[in-house]
């Protein structure tokens, strides 16, 4: 109930409260009448009818859910399109020096730019156009149509009606000059004799020039108005003349071709030993296997497929940008089709556009002598031509003769051409062969010279690593009972690491570490790159 926010009730003015209400949508009581002297339906839940306490509404009413925030000056009309409002004799300070008009300057005209303006010859001044200034509301700035003019549209039907008259006219005149030659050419070859069949030729003609809307009925559009006994407006195209029998009526055999009743399809063919050039159905099937159904078939699988891959594509909801996006995809596939056969042509060549092979290569004939042993073998007259395969060979770099791998010495392989172990050296050919063998033969010399006179360096002695991280000085002795002492001591400490609850109270702390100590955490420390540690502890 739409009620003002008024101030606390007692128990029994609420009870008082709520009977009423009960009476009023029961209608034995009249209903609540607001500010304007409205009645207001009983029926309006509470949440609706009652009113925000911020409004202060003393009075009931239903203002708070109508738009009470419009604006009066919001507007939907649109501009008058070429409208004048005055048109003066001479020209006017201030005017278009083109055309004289005061609405506007010379740098927004319109007009054609006259030789001489009329600031300068005062005559054929311009009208000044009407100028107006809208605000326009939401619906009024997000309107498409808004200034359109309906009756502008009747011009685009007269001309599409005016088409589809000249085209039934000119349907009409070759159906007429048909008939008047076949008529011209029987005549000429004697084969009307008689008055019966000048009749009949006549008739022809003028079964010819009946009313188009009784001949050509199937193409006709009729129009459906709203009526009492149902149904809206709309329009209705026959699209079967009425004298053809349904496809359901060509074979009455009951194991024929079905019949759907509700799509009104027949798939198969209802007469499949008729003369096929006598038939003029041949099954719904023939039609979804021929012309444009197959690449709307195509269509729809693209779709689909690229729909799978991630692509954002849908044939119901953007049917453009599917068809397009089957177009790129056949061209980018002709393209890459092509790119591949000429890949293929470039690698191995054509033999359809090559130039005739020599005659004595067709007939197998050559003046060539090629000599065999008894097992098959070519002894003599042509080398043996060894495969290849599909990766580069018999490719030369940095001027090398041979290729990397020729070679190989001391567990390295390199250029036969060089004797070079380096992959992208350059080639010195016999030269560098020569100078590495003097190099080597001057470094044996050496060796050997130096092992005669007994000037051979001293071994590198082997340092020890101490046990905190420095070399082990030439004077460290280690004791063995104290060592074994620190490794007791070690074990302990590691215990009492693993279990926490074994550690006493009052714990003393000795900072003094000695090189038993550091020698005992080094063997009792866990190397975790020790492939033996899991066996070890």
């Amino acid at each position: 109930m739409a009620t003002a926010s008024v101030a606390f009730k007692s128990r029994e003015d609420h009870r008082k409260q709520i009977e009423l209400e009960e009476a009023r949508k029961a209608g034995l009581a009249p209903a609540e009448v607001d500010e304007d002297g409205k009645e207001i339906n009983p029926h309006i839940p509470q949440y609706m009818s009652s009113a925000p306490w911020y409004l202060n509404s003393e009075k009931p009413s239903l203002k708070h859910q109508r738009k009470w925030k419009s604006d009066p000056n919001y507007t939907k009309s649109w501009y008058d399109r070429g409208a004048k409002i005055f048109q003066a004799d001479k020209y006017r300070k201030g005017a278009c020096v083109n055309c004289g008009a005061m609405t506007h300057d010379a740098k927004s005209c319109v007009e054609r730019p006259r030789r001489v303006g009329a600031r300068w010859t005062n005559k054929s001044i311009a009208p000044d156009e009407k100028i107006e200034s809208f605000e326009l509301d939401y619906d009024g700035k997000r309107d498409r149509w808004n200034g359109y003019d309906t009756s502008t549209y009747a011009r685009v039907v007269e001309r599409y009606e005016a088409q589809d008259e000249a085209r039934r006219k000119y349907l009409k005149e070759q159906q007429l000059k048909k008939l008047e030659e076949k008529n011209i050419n029987q005549i000429e070859e004697g084969e009307i004799s008689d008055d019966g069949d000048d009749d009949e030729d006549d008739l022809r003609v003028d079964e010819a020039k009946v009313d188009e809307s009784k001949q050509m009925d199937f193409a006709k559009v009729e129009k459906r108005v709203r009526t009492t006994g149902g149904g809206s407006t709309g329009t209705v195209r026959n699209l079967r003349i009425r004298e053809d029998t349904a496809k359901y009526l060509l074979n009455l055999d009951v194991n024929s071709a079905h019949y759907d009743p509700k799509t009104r399809s027949m798939r198969e063919d209802p007469l499949p030993d008729a003369d096929p050039n006598e038939k003029f159905y041949i099954g719904d099937n023939q039609y979804r296997n021929s012309g444009q159904a197959l690449e709307f078939k195509d269509l729809n699988i693209h779709s689909l497929e690229a729909f799978d891959k991630g692509q954002d594509i849908h044939m119901q909801a953007a049917p453009s940008q599917a068809e397009l996006l089957y177009k790129n995809y056949k061209v980018i596939k002709e393209n890459l089709k092509s790119r591949t056969k000429d890949t293929i042509m470039e690698k191995y060549g054509n033999a359809a556009t090559e130039e005739e092979l020599p005659r004595e290569l067709l007939l197998g004939q050559s003046e060539r002598q090629v000599e065999y042993d008894r097992a098959g073998r070519i002894i003599k007259g042509q080398e043996t031509a060894l495969p290849k395969s599909k990766y580069d060979e018999d490719i030369f770099i940095n001027n090398h003769t041979t290729v990397w791998g020729s070679w190989w010495k001391d567990h390295q392989w390199g250029y036969k051409c060089c004797r070079q172990a380096i992959r992208n050296s350059y080639c010195t050919g016999a030269a560098g062969i020569e100078a590495a063998e003097a190099a080597t033969e001057l470094m044996k010399a050496n060796i050997a010279r130096k092992e005669a006179s007994g000037e051979m360096p001293p071994p590198a002695e082997e340092k020890r690593p101490a046990t905190w991280g420095t070399d082990i000085p030439d004077d460290l002795v280690l004791d063995e009972t104290l060592l074994a002492e620190a490794l007791k001591k070690e074990d302990e400490r590691k215990k009492v690491e693993k279990d926490e609850r074994k550690r006493k109270y009052n714990v003393k702390w000795n900072d003094e570490v000695t090189a038993e100590d550091m020698e005992a955490y080094r063997m009792k420390k866990v190397h975790h790159d020790d492939p033996m540690r899991d066996f070890l502890h």
